[in-house]
């Protein structure tokens, strides 16, 4: 009962799809656990008759949402800006072994696969001097806090993944300003090889 609880809990912050919310979906998820649980359970007493019915329903859904809060798990992020920073923020998707969350002067840092995979809650983000700006913060749309873009490098066409969204100055908070950081050109090459 108490991984239901912190399932339904952790699907109020997951974000959705085009207009559903994370709730809905991963309500839906829950069901077809719960649904497929008791299908599974059923076909495996025809099997094994001695097997308790609800014993092996109950372990089995467990697992299951077990699976799925992993499945679910997003790292918080702390992320440090230049002092007085305001624009885009594009997290690269890198080979680098540890995540560079220490931006710099254009408003790019590094994530390791697994963290870039990983990812959908919003960050704590503080500027060099330890200033919280979050209420300067302005993600993609209400349902996903990052926006996720493609682009290339012009040389050898590499591929560049970021994960974005905005810090915009004081006197606009919430108002989407819709910076633009041309990534081909700034990004360090040899972290996205």
């Amino acid at each position: 009962m108490g991984l239901l609880a912190t399932l339904i809990y952790k699907l109020t912050e997951v974000p959705g799809g085009m207009i559903l919310s994370g709730l809905f979906l991963g309500g839906m998820v829950i069901a077809l656990i719960l649904i497929g649980g008791l299908i599974l359970t059923w076909l495996t007493k025809l099997i094994a008759k001695k097997l308790p019915f609800w014993t092996f329903y109950f372990t089995l859904t467990a697992i299951a949402f077990a699976i799925f809060h992993y499945q679910l798990y997003s790292p918080t992020l702390k992320i440090v800006v230049p002092e007085n920073y305001t624009g885009q923020v594009s997290l690269i998707k890198s080979n680098v072994a540890e995540n560079i969350l220490t931006l710099d002067s254009n408003g790019i840092g590094y994530l390791n696969e697994w963290t870039f995979n990983h990812t959908y809650s919003k960050p704590i983000v503080l500027d060099v001097n330890g200033k919280n700006l979050e209420e300067q913060l302005v993600g993609f749309n209400n349902s996903s806090f990052f926006g996720l873009g493609t682009s290339t490098t012009s040389e050898n066409q590499i591929e560049i993944k970021s994960k974005s969204f905005e810090i915009v100055p004081e006197d606009k908070t919430d108002e989407k300003q819709y910076y633009h950081t041309n990534l081909s050109k700034l990004v360090d090459k040899e972290k996205i090889k």
